[in-house]
Order: structure tokens, then sequence, then C-alpha cells
């Protein structure tokens, strides 16, 4: 298929003549169309469902996630992995984001090095992909060659593949074992899809790492007990985490935070189970690390 016929390159007519709008018109056209990537995320729920099955069955033996991509693609697949970190205290090798152009593109566009199948892939290896691996390849018009080649190369060693587009019936999509298409239609400036195909991107990205981690046991409920208290601010949110997940005083929050080693999750069951810092640890370690297992498990 030409890229003049694919959707992400269509004009929209319902922003034809949005450079004579009011400025409160311009917006309003703009907001409309920000309104359909919701709707176009949900209707990809039952593919991005298998997506993260297929990654967490990959992490949970071990091995790793990885994204890629060209332009605003890649930007966003190597934000929602720089997040991984801070907000689930994982390693920083856990989820990589890889860009064409390399680092230096997060801020400055390097649009040629998108054409380049074999450097998707010699990029993909360099990184240290393996067969344990999972890749998920991103491209609103899915059919990125950079992308495209290193698909095929994590295919081809064994890796998982995993290909997230914004068109119907992508190409992307027949290299890959597992496909979502963010169907959002033309964007309100023709081909610019850093608007609603980036915005549905960063939905879909969010759904994944988010539903990783979870899945991966680092939230109890929807408390991110994974975190580690290494300054006032995340300390005070340790605190007001365990306050929540023992129904524990301020007081008691800070003393469990303290005689658990600071690890929040030891902190809950010792609040919880009335127990000590190596019985929860024992109990904790049991449960794969998961909270409501172990506590589901003692009673």
């Amino acid at each position: 298929m030409d890229l003049g016929q694919l959707l992400t390159e269509q004009r929209n007519p319902v922003s034809a003549e949005i450079d004579t709008a009011s400025t409160v018109t311009m917006l309003e056209i703009i907001n409309s169309e920000d309104q359909k990537v919701a709707v176009a995320v949900a209707n990809a729920i039952p593919q991005i469902a298998n997506a993260l099955d297929a990654i967490y069955a990959r992490v949970e033996r071990g091995g790793r996630l990885f994204y890629i991509g060209a332009g605003t693609s890649g930007r966003l697949g190597v934000l929602d992995a720089a997040e991984c970190p801070p907000t689930f205290n994982v390693p920083p090798d856990m989820v990589q984001g890889i860009i064409a152009g390399g680092e230096k593109a997060l801020s400055r566009a390097t649009e040629a090095t998108e054409d380049d199948p074999v450097m998707g892939a010699n990029d993909l290896l360099s990184h240290g992909f393996g067969t344990a691996d999972v890749l998920v390849g991103i491209a609103a018009s899915g059919r990125t060659p950079y992308v495209l080649g290193a698909v095929d190369q994590a295919r081809a060693i064994g890796g998982g593949t995993i290909g997230l587009s914004c068109v119907p019936s992508a190409e992307l999509s027949g290299r890959v074992d597992t496909a979502i298409e963010l169907v959002v239609g033309p964007e309100i400036l023709t081909g610019s899809t850093r608007m609603k195909a980036g915005t549905a991107t960063k939905l879909a990205l969010n759904m994944l790492s988010t539903g990783l981690m979870i899945k991966l046991g680092y939230s109890f409920g929807n408390l991110m007990v994974n975190v580690q208290p290494k300054n006032h601010k995340l300390v005070d949110r340790a605190e007001r985490i365990i306050m929540d997940a023992t129904g524990t005083p301020r007081t008691r929050a800070a003393e469990l935070i303290e005689a658990s080693g600071r690890k929040v999750k030891v902190a809950i069951l010792m609040g919880r189970l009335d127990v000590g810092r190596a019985e929860a640890e024992r109990y904790l370690e049991k449960a794969g690390g998961r909270v409501a297992v172990a506590l589901r498990g003692i009673r």
C-alpha cells in the first residue's frame, strides 16, 4: 500500500478549514478528535490484553521487554521504558526503549534512519536482545522499515514479537506474533501522527507496562508497594502506603518501614500479620513477592 493510501495520511474533513477558525473553535476541533482516541484504544483492548499476557509470560521467566520505533513512536517507547525504574523500582534493563538514530534522536529528528531495516536489526542486537525477550515494534503507519527489520530479527532468533500500529491491516501486524491496531482515523493536521496516533500509542504503552508491573506483583490493590523510600518524598509516600494497607497511624507506619529495612511490602505484612521482619520476608518469598497472595496464604 502506498503511503498516501494509509488512514493516518488521509485528510480529515473535520479540520479542513482549521487554519481560518477562531482560537476557541480550533481547540474544540482538536479536542473533539482527541476524544476518539480513547474509543480506539478501548476497541483494541482484546489485542492489548493478548500482548500483555505474551509479555508477562516471558518477563516472569526472566525475559525483558524492549520497545523500538522511529520518530514519535520511538520517543514514546523510550519514555515509557525510562519511567519504569523510578516508578516500580525495577532494574533499568528490564524495560528498554530503542529509537532510530539513537539518543540524539530524542531531541532532534533524524528521519533518514527510519528507512533502514538493517539498522533496526543491528540496534536491537546491540542492546542484547535474546531469545527470552519480547519486542514491541511501534510504528503508527505500520510499515516503518527500521521497525520491520527489528521485528524480523527478533523472530529469527526466537524472541517474542508484538506490533503496535495505528492503521487497519498493517504490514507490521503480519510480521509479528501479536498485533495491536489503534485505529484513530485521519489526523487534525494531515499525517501528523504525533497527535491522535501518538496519544493512542502512549495510552497503550501505559497499559502494557503498568499491567505488566501489576501482574508481577509490584502493586497491592492500587498501591505502588515496590517504591523504595530513598528521599523525603518517597519516605512520605511509603508511610502513606503502609497506613492505607494496614490501617495503622502514621507513627506506626514509620516504625514499620524502618523495622522492615525500608521494604514496603515487608512492612505491610508485618503490620497486617503482626509478625517480625524475617517471618514476613519468608511469607513474601513463598508468595513470589505478591502481597495479596501472601495474605491469602495465611488465611
